[in-house]
């Protein structure tokens, strides 16, 4: 039996994890979920798994939590300090699914632990993947990536010859404006940006889909989690969602991992790993797919993708400014105060406003963090949502 942590238990990469444990009791002991501040539904996945503890990150929350555990043995605790502390509890699978930035210090207490991280934060990642590696090296624990895309790399890659791997090449699925011109784009509303077409996700990661930029932080992601050159990485937009990334070899084979959309399946990978667990999700039907359509991603309709990449090319502080000033800009599109297309011109305006030093260290990255989110902010005001 292994025992798990679950960072972000209530969001959609959560959820997806609870279903899946929750149907293997025998093989999971629950020592603590977190939540911001989604006390009902924490408590009740707490109850459900007999949890150790329960935490939310909004102090606030905390009189609630325990009113909802009375009774039940479970600990209650609040703040970010508990988050961090959850993290840190020594399980066996950390699963890091707290979005944004919010995440990266309890990703680096779960690392610090030596466990095995299965990572859904990728901004943590992209923000601080320097010191994420030196931190995994120093601690012996093992990171395993939980998006989609990353997961199907790794189980297509052969570690014992990176020198042997050409390409690393990340599928898009376009999002839901793939086919729509700038100017089609100039008034999409919230509402229609977290409509993806294939996949059910956060708001945030949905609209990150809608502009692309997700594909761009997977870039970096995958600049840090795989051992290949930022010229050996590739995206293709590829409709379906059914090959979810590939591996191509010097010799020119490509080997691709395939299944249906639904984040259960990369989850398992990371959770069972080194073996395999079964899940419920639909299986493939190729002859029903019946074809299999890819294409070059548009850098004009799409420039934050050109930004990110930029932003890994170049190293240093830049892929956590692009990851702050985007995480700024698509809350403010959320709350109605920017408009779509302009979640890429205040990342743009911010990277070319801020260019500090290198972060050597953890606080580092999240003073960098800071600081580009207030020039975010201020870049924010001129918008006209």
């Amino acid at each position: 039996m292994k025992t798990i942590t679950i960072l972000g238990a209530t969001g959609s990469v959560g959820t997806s994890t609870l279903d899946l444990i929750e149907r293997a009791p025998d093989d999971f002991r629950v020592l603590a979920l977190t939540a911001n501040c989604d006390v009902a539904r924490l408590a009740a996945a707490a109850i459900r798994t007999r949890a150790r503890r329960a935490v939310v990150a909004d102090e606030a929350c905390l009189g609630d939590l325990r009113a909802a555990l009375a009774g039940s043995g479970i600990e209650a605790a609040g703040g970010e300090q508990a988050v961090i502390d959850a993290a840190a509890l020594g399980a066996d699978v950390t699963l890091a699914a707290i979005v944004g930035c919010a995440g990266l210090r309890p990703v680096m207490a779960a690392i610090e632990g030596g466990g095995t991280i299965a990572l859904a934060n990728k901004e943590s990642l992209v923000s601080a993947g320097e010191v994420m590696n030196h931190a995994l090296a120093k601690s012996g624990a093992i990171l395993l990536p939980v998006d989609s895309e990353h997961s199907a790399v790794f189980q297509c890659l052969d570690r014992t010859i990176p020198a042997r791997v050409a390409r690393i090449i990340l599928t898009a699925s376009g999002g839901p404006f793939r086919d729509r011109s700038l100017a089609e784009m100039d008034g999409i509303t919230p509402e229609q940006a977290v409509a993806h077409p294939n996949w059910s996700m956060g708001a945030k990661i949905s609209v990150d889909s809608a502009t692309m930029m997700n594909k761009g932080l997977e870039l970096i992601e995958a600049f840090h989690l795989f051992p290949v050159e930022a010229a050996q990485l590739d995206v293709v937009v590829h409709r379906q969602s059914v090959i979810h990334s590939m591996v191509e070899y010097i010799d020119g084979s490509v080997i691709a991992q395939l299944g249906t959309p639904d984040m259960r399946t990369p989850i398992a990978c990371a959770l069972a790993w080194p073996d395999r667990m079964a899940t419920p999700g639909e299986r493939l039907d190729l002859v029903n797919v019946g074809r299999l359509d890819f294409e070059a991603p548009d850098p004009v309709r799409f420039p934050a993708l050109a930004l990110a990449r930029a932003a890994m090319e170049a190293g240093g502080a830049r892929p956590a400014i692009l990851n702050a000033a985007n995480e700024v800009a698509v809350a403010a599109f959320l709350k109605g105060r920017a408009g779509f297309l302009e979640i890429a011109a205040i990342v743009s305006d911010v990277l070319n406003r801020y260019d500090p030093p290198a972060p050597g260290d953890l606080d580092s990255v999240l003073a960098i963090d800071a600081e580009a989110r207030a020039i975010a902010e201020e870049r924010v005001k001129d918008c006209v949502a």
